[in-house]
């Protein structure tokens, strides 16, 4: 009889302790939203009207005139943005799969694995600072280049530890099976493991991106800025992050108009590109 109000009282104290940390956990989240939804509504509410055409389809006019758009930061930011990706997205997941599938039992795999989890938090300015001492510094001028370099390597250590964790998921059973017919290592990898974490690699390769695409410390080591559209991307280039910040801290008000109105387009290109992938991830499931 007294053991088992014993074991009442415990299961007692363990519910009150599992919804006492459930209380805070909630206050936690609520805690983040209401500042998400805070920035969300103040950038909508301060960038909305100061969207129009011009603003994506005409490059800048002079400091202190009214009038022009960012063009040259529109076109700089996409293309730095998508030769990032697909610098850091392969490499990335070759790294992952290195970890897991070639150097699941190595002492040096295990090694390189907890280098690469340490360089997930590594501050972004550290990165624009090496790849500035690399790249830019020999060349003696800023160029696009460079600024997708740094932000690949920003993104490589998401991808590839993402990478290796799904992969690690996928059940040994189905490697075996594959083993057994006969395939090899690399038809294992590529039709089997691959495709199985399919969906985990697709979320990696999201945060990756996500991680990239407001990066503004980075350029100004690198691809810097420039007031005019241009292609090249051996020339300095700009970007909507840079621009965003110059025009931040610049004296005049059309700039800061313009700033939150590349804003607001900066966050919902963001928010699109995680709709449409998750859209993709809950298709392919």
């Amino acid at each position: 009889m007294e053991g088992h109000r014993d074991l009442e009282r415990s299961i007692k104290v363990r519910k009150v302790k599992s919804a006492f940390v459930l209380f805070l956990s909630f206050l936690t989240a609520l805690y983040g939203i209401f500042w998400l939804f805070w920035i969300l509504i103040d950038v909508f509410s301060k960038g909305f009207q100061y969207i129009s055409p011009e603003l994506i389809l005409e490059d800048p006019a002079p400091p202190g005139e009214e009038g022009g758009g960012l063009r040259h930061a529109f076109v700089g930011h996409i293309i730095i943005t998508s030769l990032a990706t697909l610098m850091g997205v392969p490499i990335g997941i070759a790294a992952g799969v290195f970890f897991t599938e070639y150097g699941r039992f190595s002492r040096f795999a295990e090694f390189l694995r907890s280098m690469t989890d340490s360089l997930v938090s590594l501050p972004s300015i550290i990165v624009g600072t090496v790849v500035y001492a690399i790249l830019v510094k020999p060349v003696g001028h800023f160029f696009g280049l460079s600024g997708s370099v740094a932000l690949a390597l920003l993104m490589l250590p998401v991808i590839a530890i993402t990478t290796a964790q799904i992969l690690k998921l996928v059940p040994d059973s189905l490697r075996e099976a594959a083993y057994a017919l006969g395939a090899f290592r690399w038809q294992v990898i590529k039709d089997v493991s691959l495709v199985a974490a399919k969906r985990g690699i697709l979320t990696g390769v999201i945060l990756g991106v996500a991680r990239i695409t407001g990066e503004t410390a980075p350029l100004l080591f690198t691809s810097f800025n420039n007031n005019f559209t241009t292609y090249n991307v051996f020339e300095p280039m700009a970007t909507l992050t840079v621009t965003i910040f110059i025009y931040a801290l610049g004296p005049y008000e059309d700039w800061h108009r313009k700033a939150w109105a590349a804003s607001l387009i900066l966050t919902l290109g963001t928010l699109a590109f995680f709709i449409l992938a998750k859209y993709v991830v809950s298709r392919k499931r």
